[in-house]
C-alpha cells in the first residue's frame, strides 16, 4: 500500500497551480455566522441565522426598491474636482482615481428614478466604499439635483444615507453641502412632496447633521450606527459615561430621533406605505 504514502518529502506546489476557493462564495457576519453568498443575496443581504443586515451599496438598494430592479440613473457622470489642490499622504486627485478604479463608482452617491409599486420614485443612495461615503461637492450637488427632479416632476424622494461625514479634502466646500441639501429639502416640504430618509450603517457626521435627519419620516435599518461625533468625543465633551447601545438605531428610536426601524425584507413595502399615508392616497400592496 506504499502508493498511499508520499515517498518524497518537501514537495511543494507552484503558486500558480494552487486551487483556491473563489472569493465571494461565502460571507462571514460580525457575529461569526457563515452564509452562502447567493443565499444572502436572495435574503435581501440579511443573514438568515442572526438577522444581521450586511452593508450594501446603491446597486443593491436600487434592486430592492425599484420594480424589477429597473431604473434610470440621474447625473451619473458628475465627478469631483480638486479646487484646493489638497494633499496629505496622497494627492486628493489620486485618491479619487484610486476610489473610482476600485469601486467602479464616480463618487459616493448615485441617484435614480424608477417605478416602485407602480409609481415613480426618486432614490439617492450613498456608497460607503467610495472614500468612506464622504460628502463632498458632488454628493451635495447630486442630492440637490435629485430634489430638483422631484420638485419638477412631483415625485417622492428617498435618500439612503451611509456615510462617514463631510469630505475633509474639500474643506469648507464639503460643509456648504449641508446647507445646500437642507435648502432643497425645505423646498420639497413647501411643495408637499414626501421625503423619506433611511439611515443605514453607518450614518455619521455631516450627513446626520443635514439631510439624514430632515425626512418627513426618518427610518433606519436594525442595528445601524447613527450619530454625529464618535462616542469618545461625545464622552469627553459631556463628561458622562455613555450607555452600551449608544448611537444604535434602537437607542435613537427609543429617544425620539427616529420614527421607525424597518427590516430590509419589508423596506420597499414600508417606504411606499409611508408615502401613501403622507399623500393621503390609497395604500398600495
Amino acid at each position: 500500500m506504499a502508493w498511499f504514502k508520499r515517498k518524497e518529502k518537501g514537495i511543494q506546489t507552484a503558486t500558480e497551480n494552487k486551487k483556491d476557493v473563489p472569493k465571494g462564495l461565502w460571507y462571514k457576519s460580525p457575529t461569526g455566522k457563515i452564509i452562502d453568498a447567493d443565499e444572502l443575496a436572495k435574503n435581501f443581504y440579511v443573514s438568515p441565522e442572526d438577522d444581521y443586515h450586511v452593508r450594501i451599496g446603491s446597486e443593491e438598494y436600487f434592486s430592492i426598491l425599484f420594480d424589477e430592479g429597473k431604473y434610470k440613473e440621474l447625473d451619473k457622470n458628475l465627478t469631483s474636482k480638486d479646487p484646493l489642490g489638497f494633499e496629505d499622504t496622497k494627492k486628493y486627485v489620486d485618491r479619487l482615481k484610486d476610489a473610482e478604479a476600485k469601486t467602479g463608482l464616480k463618487d459616493a452617491v448615485r441617484t435614480a428614478v424608477g417605478k416602485s409599486f407602480g409609481k415613480d420614485l426618486v432614490v439617492a443612495a450613498m456608497d460607503f466604499k467610495f472614500i468612506g461615503g464622504s460628502m463632498g461637492s458632488v454628493v451635495g450637488e447630486k442630492i440637490a439635483r435629485a430634489a430638483d427632479y422631484s420638485l419638477k416632476n412631483n415625485v417622492p424622494l428617498v435618500i439612503i444615507s451611509k456615510s462617514g461625514g463631510a469630505r475633509m479634502m474639500e474643506a469648507a466646500l464639503s460643509l456648504m453641502q449641508l446647507a445646500k441639501t437642507s435648502a432643497k429639502l425645505a423646498q420639497l416640504a413647501e411643495a408637499k412632496i414626501p421625503y423619506i430618509s433611511l439611515c443605514t450603517d453607518p450614518t455619521t457626521g455631516g450627513t446626520t447633521a443635514s439631510f439624514a435627519m430632515l425626512g418627513d419620516i426618518n427610518i433606519s435599518e436594525p442595528g445601524a450606527l447613527i450619530g454625529f461625533a464618535g462616542p469618545r468625543v461625545v464622552r469627553d465633551t459631556t463628561g458622562q459615561e455613555l450607555p452600551a447601545d449608544f448611537q444604535t438605531a434602537e437607542f435613537l428610536k427609543e429617544h425620539g430621533f427616529l420614527d421607525f426601524i424597518s427590516h430590509r425584507k419589508v423596506l420597499k413595502k414600508n417606504i411606499n406605505l409611508y408615502i401613501d399615508l403622507i399623500l393621503n392616497q390609497a395604500i398600495r400592496n
